[in-house]
Parts: structure tokens; C-alpha cells; sequence
């Protein structure tokens, strides 16, 4: 049996216990979720590939369902109409279906029909990605009533994934009844940037009275849940759960009592009240009301209790691998569920306005309504102001449901406040704010999580309304379809401007010239005590020179001017509450300007102008003249952020406050979510702080608290945060490799630290961690341990050793709470020797240091050896290593001696040694079970007693042979679970086996499977007792075996996945990510490159190649380039990087570094200086580098880093050898480095002067590693959702995905890759549901998300865009669709180039688009360039490239060059033929065609033989020109980009359940290493084929 189908099944098995997938995010998985019960595996059908790759198994059943739709409609209606149990029973009787049938099957085929499954696009919210409950009410009502009413206890299939997600606590759908759920708080999903407490931290004790509008609710309920039922849930197809609502889980029996939510998480439904929806609103509100309910006699339960043989759908659910609900569960027991007040309408009244509507909900606070009225065109202007209902003023931050008298309809006013200093500066502020919010340039200079958006500038505006509008000229509208040139294929230039095209909103309507802190501050006392709070300088476009006073009325003009203090007011002075009042009348041009600003403010997309959690740099930013800004100037000489001028106390205490979020409870859903959600937004306000920290570290604004040391052993404190250096102080790291080791331990401290966040136990702490590279310097900054700065280091830790285990020391209590992480990070307990010879055990690696603080918390640190050490880059004597490795050259010595496995590895070996475990024990049961049978004929099945278990079990399954391995796999895991549960009932001889198989592949116990690794093992200075001796042996064995499963199993796993096209890296970040998923280090990276090179079909690697070639250059450059920035002032600092450049990519071969002129001249005094500038070479040195030399530097570092021998002198010929870009080099060392050039065209390839001048290097930035804290719940949601769409039930699916996508919108906020990722699918599963307005609204949302969070040329936002342009296409939006995918191939060849398989996906998008818009010239430039392609990456006989051919022959033919369509057609009628078969449809189709296309040309022949004959008085039969319909075009975009519609009849739909089961059970059978029967084969390899990268389809044409 072959490796690749072995690791499959490995993979499938494994897939069962280890779910460990994580998607879309590079360097951070949760593996340690918690599991969910094993009841409920959260899928186990979905194969590894899948998981990674976005899952839309795209089968769609088409309009033309069955006949017995219309039954099912109308017996809805009838539903509806009917009350109460009764009624449906009656209904029921009526139309002939018995109740226990009629709900599930009915829902069944509600599912089934797009014509009841589609989601109510129109439901008034606007885009709303999530419709709100209320709404969707109407539309649903029939799936409502039918769950509502039968109580089908959510036949298990739902309780398949409620557990999942739930892990058994609580429904899903109970759970939101408390608070979390409408805690996305108007603040983080609504205020952009443009208004004061969007980033605002949580308070530094969370929930203490003062705390700010994003952090913790007052109070959390508690759900009540009798018997931890499982809710049944509205099966509408929206998001069960807006925000603030609970509809997620309600049993009602009067549907009028369905909660109506304001679904905060969509900023787009909020931007404006929506009055229009008071009537609804009123129709459903309710008070609180708890319902008790029992199942109604008249009703049988269907939760798998009874013997329904009718419920199709049930069964399907088990076969589907999901075990039963537990009968136990009846429901019968009586459930209470809290039903949550529903949402209500309440009439703002402000001064100098119409009174308007403002729809909120009772968990808002007070302040959400000030976040609303500040982010309001029309009150935008206002910060200093009170709410008042009936004369009383409201609490800010008192519950909207506390207040007295607070109904529907009440009238609150907004009363003006008088200042105190620090509103008036919040109101300055907030007026700068809302001037520069359609600036970009914090955009470009990265600050305050802003970042750069493009879409907008391509879809002209927002697509939702800009359609409507263009879809009146229908199909044929002029537009101009010609891309620029350097789009079009084979064209060689790349441009760099276009990637920041300019936006036509940037140029800013210009509101005043200068506003300014005025010199005069602060207001001497005599003014103070006439109410001065400070004094403002503004200079308006009229060019009139005015002085403000702020005073605690508001702001006048006073007499002062630039020299003179004269604080009386001006006549007149104009007083006004507010600054925008006060300006509009001194400045028309103001008044003018600045509304015009809001209109274009409030029109953006919300998502264009909220911030991102992490900061996003970009490498390139255009020319900006640098203009004053009183705010940025204050801010960049206070040590405290921005926001924290809200945060009562003066800096915040990070610990605490990280701390203190992990210990919230998080018993429930609601607890999670708001757990997740504190600990998300400490973390991102963390990172931030520590980000600036340690820039202001490295450029010297902060004092040392070692000051006298040398400057490479300062360490400083700064906002409460610890920063220290990445060099060997006190030769700390001498054994493992000195400044080598100490640049790489905070990483591995980092992934240390993220892996202990995620096991998540209670009572266990880790320090806040991020690590910055900035300048070539690398700065870790923690959080302080309080107390730790009084004592020495050696009174404190009480847990590990200092001196890297010459002194060990341990602890009873961290020993047990380490145990509990033993599992999941697969760490073994284990005893060393100290300096007295004691033995001492421990549960981590020694360095790992315990210690605990004056909170009395037990904190972990130095977490750099959490995972065992590598063996092929840590030659030790006198070890020998597998063949594998040395095949391949190792062991290897690198630099230092901390190279560790990755986690991911780690759970990849320990899948891969449970396989084999499985499969030892299953062979010898069948010998057990043959050797058996032969003695005792007679006796087969009397099972002795004392065997009882085992026994009866296997003489049961004997009946076909393909059970037989099935069978035996799942004997060993019940015979493995039975002893496990030291049942005294298994017999000696099964106890054997196991104990074999535990042996056999080195598990540490032998009764169970379990695999844990000594991270001591081979640590220098670390020695284990004797009695431990066979134990090391073994660990030593098991470490070598993980080192040669890389290099045998993980390396070639990633080689073939590359072939297959499951993975599709496109630039250096995105190969990094696929080699990380695999557990494969960078260092590893040469190994790969020369795998690649030694594979058959190497040029089908082609692009791999090439990234990787461009990526070893780009890293070994870095390495050069860290150590070089070392050595420079930061006087010289944008000569150095622009010599840098020069050197590495420009043709001119011998650049010169302009020194700056004082350098020259301070010679001298730079002896005195010398301790404060951290690089101790000389600091003109790096002046001297020539490309010579750098290049040289490069290919030795290759080779020793990498070991891969680069063939080039310079840079010319590494892009004439690898055929590399130089723009896609700058890119990619632009990025590693944290450069940002200016955006201009660079001609590389002038030999006469050099590319780079100091004025091109515009700035340098960070770049920062941290963890990334997880919304778990969401995240399994997600899970099941895809795996659900995977099984072909998209309306189930589509439930789950939006729930999931409610879930992270609650931890997360708005912006985040992962809801990026949610949305997209949700786009898919719209599109394919026949809801196109809805899937082009969700896609627009996630290309801008991902242009936000990733970066405008991010591979991921290159994909977004391709499927936008699919959606816009499909909604008529012809143009937009061509500019979406033009803007696509640009990106694409910037980061990569032309010869990549997805290009030539790209390229068909382009040409099918202009086929149909008729440009078919420029439409077959670009077919034939994706044929050209696809031949070259899939094989000139894949079924890809047949379908190309048909789709140049289809362009050909409107052309009416018949002979050239002949000759493509006949090109993919041969592959058909040859692939498929003569009898498949597609040869048929294909040949049909062929025929058809000879008919044409016969008569074209005919007439033109006519013409030369007869001269011009010929009779010409009219001939048909056809120009492709859109439908036509429209099917075959479908098809190339993975998507089918099928139209199935109902018998089909059951066919292709049934078919899917047979995959699934063949699959499984596959696992156990049973050969697939041939035709079984061939079907899964077509299947293989017509499919898209990024979309599984589990049925393809083939199979059909």
C-alpha cells in the first residue's frame, strides 16, 4: 500500500480524535480547544485538505424541484395560520402527513428547495449580514412554527453541533439569553475611528463601575437550563442570534413573542435609525416571560427515541458518522428558558435639529447613545452633552433596562454640558478626528490601527446602491473594457504606482490651514478662575488668523494674537458649545467644506473606517506633505495612549488586566464570549502599547533602569511593560550559540507562550508577550510580575532552574497544574539530577521557571523549550541517526542549539503513530480472530463470559470482507477504550495486543495509546537519574523518529500537495504558512527546494520553485540586513537602507553611500557617545558594502542557513536564473524588514545610476509577533458549519456559518481574518443558494476586511477579489466584474508574476467576462495564455485543459474562425475521450459541439465559394454570428470556478445522499487500508480533477 495513501488514512483517523485543524491563520492554531464530547465529533468526514482549503462543496440543487414543493408551501402557510399544538396537529391531519413525519421530512425538503431556503434578501435591513431576527420572523415562520410547535428535539443532527460547540454545557440557543450576546456594543462594531471610545481598553479592573462602553457588561445572567436540554432552535436561514437578542434558543409557543434584535455586530445595518421598523417592533414586544413547557401529548418526540423509520433525515444524520443524542436526553423534563426584552425605539431630541428615531436595545448602556449621536452626520459635531429623560440626567454607564420610565417612544433630550479641561480636549480632539477622516495618511505612517482600503476605488463606491443604478442599461452597456497595458499577458512591466491607485475622496476638501495648541497654554491662574480651560490657534482657508478660548461654556474668539496674550473676548466673540459652530461662522469655506466631509464621511463603508485590532504597515505609501496636527504632536510625547485619556487611573497595569481577564468565568456561552472577548481586546491594546514601547526603546526616548550597564545589557520599563534586548547578556546563553541564541529565544518564548494560552488551565499564568523587530534590533516586551523587580531572581523561582539545570528546583503545586498540560502539549513528567544529585521531577522543560507573584497567581516564563528539540540541526556524539536523515545530510550543525519541533509537527507524528497503533492491533486481532475460528468451529458464537466484551463484538462483523479492517479499527478503539477504563472484563490475549502495539510505537503507557515527549532530552547540563535510563532511550529513539518523519512524511506531504494544487502559496508569507501547517521549519527551506527539484514533474513546481528561490534570498538577505542596521546612526539611517537596496537589486554595479555630512565631521566626539548607541561597530562601516560583496553574503548565508547552493553573483543573474521579479523581491524584503518606500516607478535595470536615493526610503517599521487570542466557540461553529456544507446540506450550514459569524463579530469586533474567512463562505453559500444581492454584499464586506487586516496585495485579498468579481458578474455589474479582476492579475503579477496555475484561473474569469461583453480579440489573449498555463501546470491531458480548449474554441466560433475552433474542440474531445470514456457526458457534449462546429464551417465555405462565384449578386444565406448570452457565460464562469448547479429531481437528491454516504463509508474504508476497488478509483480521480483549489467539491461532473 502506497506512502501517500497511508498518510491519508492517516490523516482520516486521526481527523476523528486529533481535531486540531485550524484555518487561515498561519502561525497560530487552537489545538487545544477543548474537544467536544465524543458523542459529537464535530465532523469527522472531512478530509484534512479540506479543512485547510476553503470548503464550498458547490452542489446546488436548481429550480426545478419537485412537484411536492407546492404541497409543502402551502401546508407552511396552513401552518402559520394555525395556533397552538392543536392547530398543527390538525393541520397535520390535514394534508396527509403525520405530525412525526411531517416536521422533519417536511424540513427535509424545505432544505432540499432553494424556493423556501433562500435567505430573505429584502428584509430592510440594507446589507445586513446579519438579518435581524425580528424580520426574518415573517419570512420563516413556517420552520419556526414546525420546530416551535412539534418540539422535534433538532433530530440530532442539530445536537450534533450544539454539543460540539457547546462541549455539552448548554444550547447554543439558550445560551445567548444572557447578556453576552448583545454585547457587541455599539462602540466596538459601530464608532469608527473618527469618534472617541472605539479602541478604548476594558478599565483596569473589568466591571468596576467605571468602566468604559467596550468593556465588561454590568452583569452577566445566567441562563437557566433544567436538565442542560438541548434547545431546539428557529431553523429561519438568518443568524439566529443577533446581537442584544436571544432568538437563538427559544421555545415559545406564541410566535408573536420572538425577540427582535439590532443586530449591532453589522455596522452597516446601524448607520442610521431606522424608524420604518417601529410598527414591527411594537407588533412583537414583550416583557420578560418564562415559558414552561412539556412536549404536547398529541406529539411524538423525535430525538432519535422511537423507532421513526420514517425520518429519513435522522438517519442519514447516523450514518453520517454521527452517534445518536442519548436517549436519556428525552427532553422531557420541564425546560425554563429567560426570554430577553426585546429591542424598543426612543426619539432623540438635540438643539438645532429635528427630532429623530433611534432604535436601541435595553443591554445598551447610555454611552452607546452618546457613541451614536457623536458618529451622526448631523451631531457629529457634539461631545460635552448629557441624555435626559424627564429632567433627569442618565448614567453613562447604567443599562438602558435600569432606567425608570424608559419605554418605546420616550423622548430624550441632549442637553449641552458645560467643559472640564479634559472635555474640552476630547472635543478637540474629536473635531480632528472628523477632519482627517478621509485622510489616509495615518493609513500610510501605520498608527492607530488604521489601514489602507481600495475596493471602493474600483467598484466606484459601494456596490450595494451603485447597482441598482447600473443595472437599468441591462446587459449591453458601453463600457470600455480595455485593461491598461501592463495587465494584458506577456506584457513585462510592473508598475508599482498602480498598486495605491489615487482616490478621488483623498484629495481632502480642505476645512481649515492650521489648528493648533496656542503657545499660550496653559491659561495663567487670574484666567482660570474666569473659566479658561486652554487656548486654540486656528488659521482658516480665508487665511484669517484667529485665537479661541475654551472656556467651560463653550469656545469664543479672544483678542490674543501670535505675540500678544489679550485673553478678552473678540467683538463679537461668537460663543458657541461647540468648536464646528463656532468655526462655521468665521469661516464660510468651513461650513461649506466640513459638511460636505461628513456626507462622504457617513457614505464610506463602515469597514473602510473602523480600526483593526492589530496595526497592518504598508511597504510602499505615495509622497504626503506633512501637515500640522496639534493632536499627533501631543500624542507623540506622552507616554500613554490616546484612548487612555478615558481610563480613570493613571497608566494601565497590563498584568492585571490580562490576568484578570483569563480568571472571568466561562462556564456557559454567554461567560465565553465575554471572557474571549475582554481577553481578545486586552491583548490587541497590549500589543499596541508594547509595539510603541519598544520603538521608543530602540530609539533611545527611554531611560534604562540599568543605566551605568554596557548599552546591550539595558533593560527598561516603560508604561508597565518590561522591554530587554535579543543579545547574550551575562553569557546566559553561552552553551546554546550566545546572540544567535538569545535573537531566537523570544520567538520560541513567544510560541511557548501562545501554546500554554491556548491549553487554557485554570490557575495557571503566563505573561503578556510580544516580540519586536525593529531597526535589526529585537526587543521582547512582558508584562511585569508584581514583585518581581524587589527580589533577586533566585529567592523567586520556586519551579524550574536559572542556570539552565545545574540548580533545579520543584513544586507540588505547579507540578499538578502543569500535569493537566501534559496531554495536549504531549510533555512528559520526568526526573532530572541538580547539583546535589537529588532527583527533582518535573512536568516541562527545565528553563521553564515558576514563580509566583505578590497576587498569589502561579506564572510560568521562559517557555523556549516547550516543544522537544530537533534533532537534524543538533548533531550530539556518539548518537546515530536514521537512515532518512542521513540521506539527507543531517544531523546538521546550526547556529544555535534551540532549533525545537514545531506543535504542529508534534500533533502531526502523534497522528501518525496512532494510525499505525490502530492498524498493528487490528492485524493481530485478525490473527487472534483466524487462529480462533479454526479451533473453535462449533463455538463461534458462545462468548465465554469473562470475554464477554471483546468477544461478542468481533464474531458479530464477519460478514463482508470489506468490513473486515472497518471493524477491526473500531474493535481495537473499544477494546483500547475498555482497558483504559480498567474493566476487568477483556481477556488476556486482547490486553496482549494492545501492550504489542503500545510497544511497538513507543507510547509511554502500555494499556493505552499516548505519546509524550522530554523536552530535556539532550539539553546541555541537563543529567536524568539511573533509574530513568530506559525511559531516556526510549525518548531519544521516539525524538530521531520525529526528526526522520519530517524529513520522510512532512516534506514530501507538502511537495505533493503542491502537485495536486491543494496548496497554492503565491508569495513568501503564504509558503511559510503552508510549510508551518505541516509542522516544517523555515530552516528546512533549502531541503524543500531541492525535494522540488529532484521530483518527477518538476516543471508542474515551477512556482513553487520560484518562491522559494525568491524567499531564500529574501530571508538570507534579512539575516545580512539585521546585523548591517546594527552598525548605523539614525542620522544615516535612510542612506544606509537605500545603499542596502541598491546593492541587492539595482544593476548598477558599483553604488555609493552618501554619508551624511556632520558624521564626517563628529569623528571625535562619537568616542565620548559611544555608550549610547547600541551598535558598538564603527558607524560608517556599512558605507563600504558593495553588490559584490552582499551578494556573495547572501549565497554563503544560503548555504550555511538553508544548505541550498544559490547559482548567481548578483542580482540580475538571480532573476535571469530563477526567473525572479525584482519589484516582487523588493516587496517581499520590504515586508520582512518593516522598509516603506516611496510609491514610484524604480527602473531596476540602470546601469548608470542606482535605483534607490535616501528620499525613497520614506520610513521603517516595526514588525511584530504576538498571540492571537481565539474565539473558540465561533470557531467551532465554524467548523461545523463547513462541515455541514460539506455533506451537501447548505441551509444547515449556511445557520452555523452565521451563527459562527455572530460569535466572532462578539469576541473579535468587526475586523478580523477569521470572520474575513466566515464571510467569504457565507458569500459562497448565498451565490450558490440563488441569493446574489446577498452574496455580493458579503463578499464585498470580506475583500475589504481582508484588504484591512492582510493588506491591499495580500494573496488571500487577490482570491477575495476573484470571487467578487464572479458575484458582480452574476448581478449584471459587467464593468465593476472586469475592474475587480483586472485589479486582481495586477496584484497577482506583482507578488508573484504570470506563471502560476491560479493565474490561468484568473485568465479564464478575464476571458469568459470579455467574451461575453463580445471583445473577443482581447478575450482570446487571454484564454490562450490560461490554456498556455493550465497545460503547463496540470498536464496537457487534464480535464482543466480540455475545458480551456472548449472555451478558446467558444470565442473562436463567435468569431466565425471556425477552423481554429475545430482544432481547440478536437484538442479536448481526445482528453475527454481519453479520460472519460467514450460514453461520459461530456465526451458526448463535446463531440455534439464538434459536430455543430462543422456545420458552420461547411456553410461558411458554401457561401464564400458562393461569393467568388457569383460576384456580389450572390445569394448569401444569412449566417448565425452569435454573441454567447449571459446566462451561457455566466454557467461556464460557474464551472471554472468550482461551483455546479445540478438540477436534481427529489429522487436525485436522495441518490446523491446516498452517494455521498458510499464516499464516506469507502473513505473510511480506504483509512483501514483496503485497496479502492478500479472503478471506485477512477471516480475519485476525476473527481480530483475539474475542481477548483480552493473549493472541495464532493461531486463533480464524474459523478453526477
Amino acid at each position: 500500500m502506497g506512502n501517500s495513501l497511508f498518510a491519508n488514512c492517516c490523516r482520516h483517523v486521526t481527523d476523528l480524535i486529533f481535531q486540531t485543524r485550524s484555518f487561515n491563520s498561519p502561525d497560530e492554531r487552537s489545538p487545544l480547544l477543548p474537544k467536544p464530547p465524543t458523542s459529537c465529533a464535530v465532523c469527522p468526514e472531512v478530509p484534512e485538505a479540506a479543512q485547510c482549503a476553503g470548503p464550498y462543496p458547490d452542489i446546488i440543487p436548481s429550480e426545478a424541484v419537485t412537484g411536492s414543493l407546492q404541497k409543502c408551501t402551502e401546508y407552511i402557510q396552513d401552518l402559520s395560520k394555525a395556533k397552538g399544538e392543536e392547530g398543527t396537529v390538525a393541520v397535520c391531519d390535514k394534508s396527509c402527513l403525520r405530525p412525526s413525519v411531517g416536521a422533519a421530512s417536511l424540513l427535509r425538503q424545505a432544505e432540499a428547495s432553494p424556493v423556501v431556503a433562500v435567505l430573505p434578501a429584502d428584509l430592510g435591513e440594507g446589507p445586513a449580514g446579519l438579518v435581524n431576527h425580528a424580520q426574518s420572523l415573517e419570512a420563516c415562520q413556517s420552520c419556526v412554527k414546525l420546530e416551535d410547535n412539534s418540539l422535534a428535539d433538532r433530530s440530532c443532527r442539530r445536537e450534533e453541533h450544539v454539543a460540539a460547540a457547546d462541549r455539552g454545557d448548554v444550547a447554543p440557543g439558550a445560551c445567548p439569553a444572557s447578556q453576552g450576546h448583545g454585547e457587541v456594543r455599539l462602540a466596538s462594531a459601530l464608532v469608527g475611528p473618527d469618534s472617541v471610545p472605539k479602541r478604548r481598553g476594558t478599565a483596569p479592573s473589568p466591571g468596576s463601575p467605571g468602566t468604559p462602553s467596550s468593556a465588561l457588561p454590568a452583569s452577566v445572567e445566567k441562563t437557566l437550563l433544567a436538565q442542560r436540554t438541548v434547545v431546539p432552535r428557529a431553523l429561519d436561514g438568518t443568524s439566529p442570534g443577533g446581537t442584544g437578542s436571544t432568538s437563538t434558543g427559544f421555545v415559545m409557543t406564541d410566535p408573536t413573542a420572538c425577540p427582535s434584535s439590532r443586530s449591532s455586530c453589522d455596522p452597516d445595518s446601524q448607520m442610521q435609525a431606522l424608524p420604518s421598523k417601529q410598527q414591527q417592533q411594537k407588533k412583537r414586544r414583550k416583557k420578560k416571560k418564562l415559558t414552561l413547557l412539556e412536549h404536547p401529548s398529541g406529539v411524538p418526540l423525535m430525538n432519535g427515541s422511537g423507532p421513526h423509520e420514517s425520518l429519513k433525515g435522522e438517519k442519514d444524520a447516523r450514518q453520517n458518522g454521527h452517534e445518536e443524542t442519548d436517549p436519556g436526553e428525552d427532553g422531557n423534563d420541564q425546560e425554563v428558558i429567560v426570554i430577553q426584552d426585546t429591542g424598543f425605539t426612543v426619539k432623540i431630541c438635540a438643539p438645532g435639529i429635528e427630532p429623530f428615531s433611534l432604535q436601541v436595545s435595553p443591554q445598551e448602556m447610555v454611552q452607546e447613545i452618546h457613541q451614536v449621536l457623536m458618529d451622526r452626520e448631523d451631531t457629529c459635531h457634539r461631545t460635552c452633552f448629557s441624555l435626559q429623560l424627564d429632567g433627569n440626567v442618565l448614567d453613562n454607564f447604567a443599562e438602558l433596562k435600569t432606567i425608570e420610565g424608559l419605554q418605546e417612544g420616550s423622548l430624550l433630550k441632549v442637553v449641552e454640558e458645560p467643559y472640564t479641561v479634559r472635555e474640552a480636549r476630547i472635543h478637540v480632539r474629536h473635531i480632528r478626528d472628523l477632519l482627517k477622516s478621509l485622510d489616509p495618511s495615518d493609513a500610510f505612517n501605520g498608527v492607530d490601527c488604521n489601514s489602507l482600503s481600495f475596493l471602493s476605488v474600483f467598484t466606484e463606491g459601494d456596490l450595494g446602491d451603485s447597482g441598482k443604478r447600473k443595472k437599468k442599461g441591462t446587459e449591453m452597456e458601453q463600457i470600455d473594457c480595455t485593461p491598461p497595458e501592463h495587465i494584458l499577458p506577456g506584457s513585462k512591466e510592473r508598475p508599482l504606482c498602480a498598486l495605491q491607485p489615487q482616490n478621488r475622496d483623498w484629495k481632502p476638501l480642505q476645512c481649515l490651514k492650521v489648528l493648533t495648541m496656542s503657545g499660550w497654554n496653559p491659561p495663567p491662574g487670574n484666567r482660570k478662575m474666569h473659566g479658561d480651560l486652554m487656548y486654540l490657534y486656528v488659521i482658516t482657508v480665508e487665511d484669517r488668523h484667529v485665537s479661541i478660548t475654551a472656556s467651560t461654556r463653550g469656545f469664543y474668539l479672544n483678542q490674543s494674537t501670535a505675540y500678544n496674550f489679550n485673553p478678552k473676548p473678540a467683538n463679537p466673540s461668537f460663543l458657541s458649545h461647540s468648536l464646528v459652530e463656532l468655526l462655521n461662522q468665521i469661516s464660510p469655506t468651513f461650513k461649506k467644506n466640513f459638511s460636505a466631509l461628513q456626507k462622504k464621511r457617513v457614505q464610506r463603508h463602515p469597514f473602510e473606517r473602523i480600526a483593526t485590532p492589530f496595526q497592518v504597515y504598508s511597504w510602499t505609501a505615495p509622497q504626503a506633505e506633512h501637515a500640522m496636527d496639534c493632536v499627533r504632536a501631543e500624542d507623540a510625547y506622552t507616554s500613554r495612549l490616546g484612548y487612555e485619556e478615558h481610563i480613570p487611573g493613571q497608566t494601565r497595569d497590563w498584568n492585571e488586566e490580562l490576568q484578570t481577564t483569563r480568571e472571568l468565568p466561562r462556564k456557559n456561552l454567554p461567560e465565553r464570549l465575554l471572557r474571549e472577548r475582554a481577553i481578545f481586546k486586552v491583548h490587541s491594546d497590549f500589543t499596541a502599547a508594547a509595539t510603541r514601547g519598544a520603538m521608543a526603546v530602540i530609539d533611545g526616548n527611554v531611560m534604562a533602569i540599568n543605566p551605568s550597564e554596557e548599552t546591550k545589557m539595558q533593560m527598561f520599563i516603560w508604561n508597565n511593560i518590561f522591554f530587554s534586548l535579543g543579545f547574550d547578556v551575562r553569557d546566559h546563553y553561552k552553551d546554546f550559540g550566545g546572540d544567535v541564541a538569545a535573537y531566537v529565544a523570544p520567538t520560541n518564548d513567544l510560541n511557548g507562550v501562545r501554546t500554554y494560552n491556548a491549553v487554557d488551565v485554570e490557575g495557571l499564568y503566563t505573561l503578556g508577550t510580544v516580540v519586536v523587530d525593529y531597526r535589526g534590533y529585537r526587543v521582547t516586551a512582558q508584562s511585569i510580575i508584581p514583585g518581581i523587580l524587589e527580589r533577586e531572581q533566585e529567592q523567586s523561582v520556586i519551579y524550574g532552574s536559572i542556570d539552565f539545570g545545574k540548580t533545579v528546583v520543584s513544586h507540588p503545586k505547579y507540578l499538578e497544574l502543569l500535569e493537566k498540560t501534559s496531554r495536549p502539549l504531549k510533555i512528559q513528567k520526568h526526573k532530572v539530577l541538580n547539583d546535589k544529585n537529588e532527583e527533582v521531577e518535573l512536568c516541562s522543560s527545565v528553563e521553564c521557571k515558576g514563580i509566583i507573584g505578590n497576587d498569589g497567581r502561579h506564572y510560568i516564563l521562559d517557555l523556549l523549550r516547550t516543544f522537544p528539540p530537533d534533532l537534524n540541526f543538533l548533531p550530539v556524539e556518539g548518537e546515530e541517526m536514521p537512515e532518512e536523515c542521513k540521506k539527507m545530510g543531517f544531523p546538521k550543525q546550526h547556529r544555535h542549539k534551540l532549533c525545537c519541533l514545531r506543535q504542529e509537527l508534534v500533533d502531526a507524528f502523534v497522528e501518525h503513530r496512532y494510525l499505525l497503533f490502530m492498524k498493528l492491533a487490528a492485524l493481530q486481532l485478525m490473527q487472534q480472530k483466524a487462529n480462533k475460528q479454526e479451533s473453535s468451529g462449533a463455538l463461534e458464537n458462545g462468548a465465554s463470559p469473562e470475554n464477554g466484551t471483546a468477544d461478542s463484538e468481533k464474531s458479530e462483523s464477519e460478514d463482508g470482507k470489506i468490513d473486515d479492517n472497518v471493524t477491526g479499527l473500531d474493535q481495537v478503539k473499544e477494546l483500547a477504550e475498555t482497558i483504559a477504563s480498567d474493566d476487568g472484563t477483556v481477556d488476556p490475549k486482547s490486553r496482549e495486543v494492545i501492550r504489542n502495539a503500545c510497544k511497538a510505537v513507543g507510547s509511554i503507557s502500555d494499556t493505552s495509546f499516548d505519546i509524550r515527549f522530554n523536552p530535556d532530552i539532550f539539553s546541555p547540563g541537563v543529567r536524568f537519574p539511573e533509574s530513568s535510563k530506559e525511559e531516556v532511550q526510549d525518548q531519544k529513539q521516539l525524538l530521531k523518529d520525529a526528526a526522520a518523519f519530517l524529513l520522510s512524511c512532512q516534506i514530501p506531504g507538502l511537495v505533493k500537495d503542491c502537485l495536486d494544487h491543494t496548496v497554492l502559496p503565491m508569495d513568501g508569507a503564504t509558503l511559510a504558512e503552508a510549510m508551518h501547517q505541516r509542522g516544517i521549519n523555515m530552516r528546512y527551506l533549502g531541503k524543500v527546494i531541492n525535494f522540488i527539484t529532484k521530483t518527477p514533474g518538476r516543471a508542474q513546481l515551477d512556482h513553487i520553485f520560484k518562491i522559494g528561490i525568491s524567499e531564500l534570498i529574501t530571508r538570507s538577505a534579512k539575516h545580512i540586513f539585521k546585523t548591517y542596521l546594527q552598525g548605523v546612526e539614525l542620522s544615516g539611517l535612510s542612506a544606509a537602507i537605500s545603499h542596502f537596496l541598491n546593492c541587492f537589486l539595482s544593476s548598477f554595479p558599483n553604488p555609493i553611500a552618501h554619508l551624511p555630512a556632520d558624521e564626517l565631521v563628529s569623528k571625535k566626539k562619537n568616542k565620548k557617545r559611544k555608550n549610547r548607541n547600541l551598535g558598538n561597530a564603527d558607524n560608517t562601516a556599512w558605507a563600504s558594502m558593495t553588490p559584490q560583496e552582499l551578494w556573495k553574503n547572501i549565497c554563503s548565508e544560503a548555504k550555511n542557513y538553508f544548505d541550498f547552493s544559490l547559482e548567481c553573483e548578483n542580482a540580475d543573474q538571480a532573476a535571469e536564473v530563477y526567473n525572479l521579479q525584482k519589484i516582487t523581491l523588493l516587496r517581499e524584503i520590504s515586508l520582512k524588514t518593516g522598509v516603506q518606500i516611496l510609491l514610484k516607478e524604480y527602473n531596476f535595470d540602470n546601469r548608470h545610476k542606482p535605483t534607490f536615493t535616501e528620499e525613497d526610503i520614506l520610513n521603517i517599521f516595526p514588525v511584530v509577533k504576538h498571540v492571537n487570542p481565539k474565539a473558540s466557540d465561533a470557531f467551532h461553529f465554524f467548523q461545523s458549519g463547513q462541515a455541514k456544507v460539506q455533506q451537501g446540506f447548505l441551509k444547515e450550514g449556511c445557520e452555523l456559518i452565521n451563527e459562527a459569524l455572530n460569535l466572532f463579530n462578539n469576541v473579535y469586533g468587526a475586523m478580523h481574518v477569521e470572520i474575513c474567512a466566515c464571510l467569504r463562505l457565507l458569500a459562497r453559500l448565498n451565490y450558490i443558494m440563488g441569493d446574489y444581492s446577498e452574496a455580493l454584499s458579503n463578499q464585498q464586506k470580506a475583500v475589504l476586511m481582508s484588504e484591512r487586516v492582510l493588506g491591499i496585495e495580500h494573496p488571500n485579498t487577490i482570491q477575495e477579489y476573484m470571487h467578487l468579481a464572479l458575484y458582480c458578474f452574476a448581478n449584471s455589474q459587467l464593468s465593476t466584474a472586469l475592474n475587480l479582476l483586472y485589479r486582481a492579475r495586477y496584484l497577482m503579477l506583482l507578488v508573484f508574476g504570470e506563471d502560476h496555475p491560479e493565474m490561468a484561473l484568473l485568465d479564464n474569469n478575464i476571458g469568459l467576462v470579455l467574451h461575453g461583453v463580445m471583445e473577443y480579440d482581447l478575450s482570446l489573449r487571454f484564454l490562450e495564455n490560461a490554456l498556455a498555463i493550465s497545460s503547463k501546470y496540470h498536464g496537457s491531458k487534464s480535464l482543466k485543459v480540455a475545458l480551456s480548449h472548449h472555451l478558446v474554441a467558444r470565442v473562436y466560433e463567435s468569431k466565425a474562425e471556425f477552423r481554429s475552433a475545430l482544432q481547440h474542440e478536437k484538442e479536448g474531445y481526445t482528453i475527454y475521450k481519453n479520460q472519460l470514456g467514450e460514453h461520459h457526458e461530456k465526451t458526448k457534449e463535446s463531440s455534439e459541439y464538434l459536430k455543430y462546429l462543422t456545420q458552420q464551417a461547411v456553410a461558411l465555405q458554401r457561401t464564400m465559394n458562393e461569393i467568388y462565384k457569383n460576384g456580389s449578386n450572390a445569394n448569401i444565406m444569412p449566417l448565425k454570428f452569435t454573441a454567447p448570452s449571459m446566462a451561457s457565460v455566466l454557467e461556464q464562469l460557474n464551472i471554472i470556478n468550482g461551483i455546479l448547479f445540478i438540477p436534481l429531481s427529489q429522487k436525485d437528491l436522495e441518490n446523491l445522499k446516498a452517494e455521498v454516504q458510499r464516499r464516506q463509508q469507502l473513505q473510511e474504508s480506504i483509512k483501514s487500508g483496503e485497496q479502492l476497488e478500479p472503478e471506485d478509483k477512477a471516480v475519485e480521480e476525476k473527481e480530483a480533477e475539474p475542481s477548483m483549489p480552493s473549493a472541495e467539491i464532493p461531486l463533480t461532473q464524474s459523478s453526477a
